[in-house]
């Protein structure tokens, strides 16, 4: 009875290391890691022994005799990855990969008293917190901009994927270490100044993400009625900087820009029944207006072809699944192709529209060239594309010069992230993160090291990989500060700490406070929790709650 990673998989390979018998691939420290979509077990060496299940944080690994029905294609999912592997081929066990290594450990001598303010609170920062405090002595900070934590579990899982969510027990768990504490609702560059930081701290380490979309670059971008699917996203999620509808709901299609997983999610949600999402964490404000909306189709936009598509397995799965939405690639004749995600298409979307269905209609080469509208988006000019493969073996797609225009009022990107300066920190505006080497922030523009400051996550190495991904992430930067601590790079000083607080600031005290009150209003509705999303009410939720204590 091999056991199975369903689509609930957040890429942190704790199952990895606790496997006793190498079944779990990839391994963070192989090459394929950064760029798959989730972890595989090999049904073949699979022993059954379930310490997998126990380890991982979000419930994602099941005995194959406990899938339901709409999991039962990540059996399949799971076997083809190891078919043509050593890891499972019935090849001798000397001669298949070699067990994954346990992840390295810098140490730091005895007696070491080391301070470090980390700037964000997400999974990256999380994890940086977890590996720090693993050492004697250390205190940690987490500051954040916004005065809730665990950034895009928070702001940018979808609120119907709460199994993604459940990794919040472990920040939780994190959270309460001793030496770990929270400073919400501070700016770093208008509350506090890098330089503070590094007075008042031994060392700083920016988990800062990555906040911002790339452009598409066509004319009209900038009409009213364009906007982000990650701004929709946030809007949906609660995002205290993003209450009001940033797309048109009264009109009945919606086109996107980009056909990764974001817009997959964006897709679901907006076409999902309102009462099904009643069920989640999602804001009010945004449940309210999808009870209203008149949208009934949205267009995903992709310049190649669906073997190239941006989405994931698991994620196009859990949408071709979806009881109340159709999936439709009108250009059958892209479906022929052997690859996994023609042939997933080819199975599960539907050749045509029902006009009686909500849906999501996959528009494959085609690549965006204007936004057209006089005052405001009345459509996107699209020229059709296509494919041509270079000698590097790249599939670029070549535009043909036919176009068309897909009418609509709302138009939203989804093509990618970047990173955004930090007032005193160093930005590499052609990269869009900071410059480093192995999360050892460099300054420019000669490229030394830059004294005691550090970097994880998205604002290190780009926007790639998956939540879990952080995790040998962050421990690859923490290891870098901690041989700088044990070499004399870092010398822990006992610094004054700095007054970081004006009163509408929260330490996690607060935080667990907001928490406990979201999740009670949560439970009155049969919901996880009930978000909180204007900041001056949290601030009056928590002293309501310490004047109750």
């Amino acid at each position: 009875m091999p056991h199975v990673v369903t689509q609930p998989c957040c890429g942190d390979a704790s199952c990895v290391f606790a496997c006793p018998v190498n079944c779990i691939h990839p391994t963070p420290d192989e090459p394929d890691f950064a760029t798959a979509e989730m972890v595989y077990i090999d049904p073949v060496s699979c022993v059954d022994c379930g310490a997998c299940v126990k380890a991982c944080p979000v419930g994602a690994i099941k005995p194959h005799t406990k899938l339901g029905d709409d999991e039962l294609v990540f059996l399949e999912l799971n076997a083809l990855f190891h078919a043509d592997s050593d890891a499972g081929n019935g090849l001798e066990s000397a001669t298949r990969r070699a067990q994954a290594p346990v992840p390295p450990v810098v140490r730091v001598p005895e007696g070491t008293a080391l301070d470090v303010a980390i700037v964000g609170a997400g999974p990256a920062a999380l994890y940086a917190a977890d590996e720090l405090l693993k050492q004697h002595g250390v205190r940690v900070t987490v500051l954040d901009r916004l005065p809730t934590p665990h950034g895009l579990v928070r702001a940018g899982v979808a609120p119907d994927h709460q199994h993604t969510k459940d990794i919040g027990k472990l920040f939780a768990k994190i959270e309460a270490q001793p030496g770990f504490e929270y400073r919400l609702g501070v700016e770093v560059g208008s509350d506090v100044t890098h330089d503070e930081l590094l007075a008042s701290h031994d060392a700083v380490v920016y988990a800062t993400g990555a906040p911002a979309d790339r452009q598409v670059g066509v004319p009209g971008e900038e009409l009213p009625g364009t906007a982000t699917a990650t701004e929709v996203v946030a809007w949906y999620n609660g995002h205290p900087d993003h209450v009001e509808a940033p797309l048109d709901l009264s009109a009945e299609r919606v086109v996107v820009v980009g056909n990764g997983n974001v817009a997959l999610d964006v897709a679901r949600v907006v076409l999902s029944e309102p009462d099904e999402l009643a069920r989640t964490d999602i804001a009010d404000h945004a449940l309210s207006a999808l009870r209203a909306s008149a949208v009934r189709e949205v267009v995903l936009v992709a310049r190649r072809g669906p073997a190239q598509a941006a989405f994931t397995v698991p994620e196009m799965v859990g949408l071709l699944q979806h009881p109340d939405i159709d999936v439709v690639v009108e250009q059958r004749e892209l479906l022929d192709g052997d690859d996994q995600k023609s042939a997933l298409l080819r199975d599960g979307s539907v050749p045509a529209i029902d006009p009686t269905r909500r849906r999501v209609v996959l528009r494959f080469l085609a690549a965006p060239e204007a936004v057209v509208g006089e005052h405001a988006v009345e459509g996107l000019r699209v020229v059709r594309t296509a494919l041509e493969t270079r000698p590097d073996g790249t599939v670029v797609a070549v535009p043909t010069g036919e176009c068309e225009v897909i009418e609509t009022t709302s138009v939203l990107r989804s093509v990618g992230y970047r990173s955004t300066p930090i007032p005193g920190v160093p930005f590499d505006p052609a990269l869009h993160r900071i410059p480093n080497v192995a999360g050892r922030v460099l300054a420019q523009p000669a490229g030394d090291l830059l004294p005691r400051t550090y970097v994880v996550g998205w604002a290190k190495r780009g926007p790639t990989g998956f939540i879990g991904t952080n995790k040998s992430c962050s421990l690859e930067t923490v290891n870098a500060l901690l041989a700088d601590v044990a070499t004399g790079r870092i010398a822990p000083a006992g610094r004054a700490r700095p007054v970081l607080t004006d009163g509408a600031s929260m330490d996690r005290a607060d935080w667990l406070l907001l928490d406990a009150h979201e999740r009670r209003a949560g439970r009155e509705q049969g919901r996880p929790r009930r978000k909180v999303v204007d900041r001056l009410t949290m601030v009056d939720v928590v002293r309501s709650a310490r004047a109750a204590r």
